[in-house]
C-alpha cells in the first residue's frame, strides 16, 4: 500500500460483507489502505474478497457471526481491536427485508428484520464508539438505512430503516463533543440479492432481463452474473453496490471537523420493489 492510500493504518468493520452492498464497501475500504474485518454468516465470498484486497496488497480478516446475537455483535468488535489495536470506521450495513403486508406477515419474519437491522446496528454502535474512544480514533460511523425511509407508508422494513434514521441523528448528536462522525446512508434499488425474499414472480420479471437463465427460488442468492448482465439494460433503474461504496469512501475520508450527515444513493429512475 503507498501513502496515496487515505485509509492507510486504519482499521474498518463491515458488517453484512458477504455480497452485494458490504462486499463491495469492504472492498473499497481495503483497497484504499484500511484492514477490513469483514463479518457476516457465509465464509466462502467473505473469503474471496479477502483475498481479493490481499491481491490489492492491503489486509482482511472474515469473521463469521450471527449479528442477530449481541454478544457476538461486541466479540466481533473485540476481536478487530485485539488484532489491529484499534477501531476507525464500522459499517452497520447488514440489513434483511420480508416484504409481505402487515396483515399477512409472520411475526417471526419481523423479529428477524428487528434483530438484523435494528438490534445488530444499535449494538454494533455501542461497541464501535467504546472501541473508538479506547483508541482516541477520529472514527466514524455508517450506518446503512435506505430511501424507503424517506416515504410515509414503506412497511415494515422500511419502518425499521425510519428508525435507523433516527438512531443515526439521536447519536450523531450525542457524539458532538466526540472526534466520532455518524454518516448514514440511503440507498435506493441496488442490483445485489437484497431482494430475494420477494415475491418470485417479481424477480422472474427482472432475471429476464439479464438473459441468464437461472431457477428462482424464494430466499435463495442469485449468481452473480445475473446482476453484472443486469448491469446495462436496468442500469436507469437499477444502481450498482459500488455507488455506494464510493459514497462510503468519500465520507470516511473527510477530515474530522467535517460532519456528512445524510447521503441518497439512488439510479436516475425511481424503482419500487415493495
Amino acid at each position: 500500500m503507498t501513502e496515496t492510500n487515505p485509509l492507510k493504518d486504519r482499521t474498518a468493520i463491515v458488517t453484512g460483507a458477504s455480497s452485494g452492498i458490504g462486499r463491495a464497501i469492504a472492498l473499497t475500504l481495503g483497497t484504499a489502505g484500511a484492514h477490513v474485518f469483514l463479518a457476516g454468516r457465509t465464509r466462502e465470498p467473505m473469503d474471496a474478497t479477502r483475498k481479493r484486497i490481499e491481491e490489492a496488497g492491503g489486509a482482511a480478516s472474515v469473521v463469521v457471526t450471527d449479528l442477530r446475537d449481541p454478544g457476538q455483535v461486541r466479540a466481533l468488535v473485540d476481536e478487530a481491536v485485539r488484532e489491529t489495536g484499534r477501531l476507525d470506521v464500522m459499517v452497520n450495513n447488514a440489513g434483511l427485508s420480508y416484504p409481505a403486508k402487515i396483515v399477512d406477515g409472520d411475526p417471526e419474519e419481523w423479529r428477524a428484520m428487528l434483530e438484523t437491522n435494528l438490534l445488530a446496528l444499535l449494538v454494533g454502535c455501542q461497541a464501535a464508539v467504546r472501541a473508538m474512544r479506547d483508541c482516541k480514533a477520529e472514527g466514524h460511523i455508517v450506518n446503512i438505512s435506505s430511501i424507503a425511509a424517506q416515504r410515509q407508508d414503506p412497511g415494515i422494513y422500511g419502518a425499521t430503516k425510519h428508525a435507523v434514521n433516527a438512531i443515526s441523528a439521536t447519536l450523531r448528536t450525542e457524539l458532538e463533543e466526540d472526534s466520532i462522525r455518524v454518516v448514514n446512508v440511503m440507498p435506493g434499488a441496488i442490483a445485489t440479492n437484497f431482494a430475494r425474499n420477494f415475491d418470485p414472480a417479481v424477480l422472474k420479471g427482472i432475471i429476464a432481463m439479464s438473459g441468464v437463465e437461472v431457477e428462482v427460488k424464494q430466499g435463495e442468492r442469485l449468481p452473480d452474473e445475473v446482476f453484472e448482465k443486469l448491469a446495462g439494460p436496468m442500469k436507469q433503474m437499477l444502481g450498482d453496490p459500488q455507488d455506494v461504496a464510493d459514497a462510503v469512501l468519500f465520507s470516511v475520508t473527510q477530515p474530522i471537523n467535517v460532519n456528512i450527515a445524510d447521503i441518497s444513493v439512488r439510479p436516475p429512475k425511481h424503482l419500487d420493489l415493495g
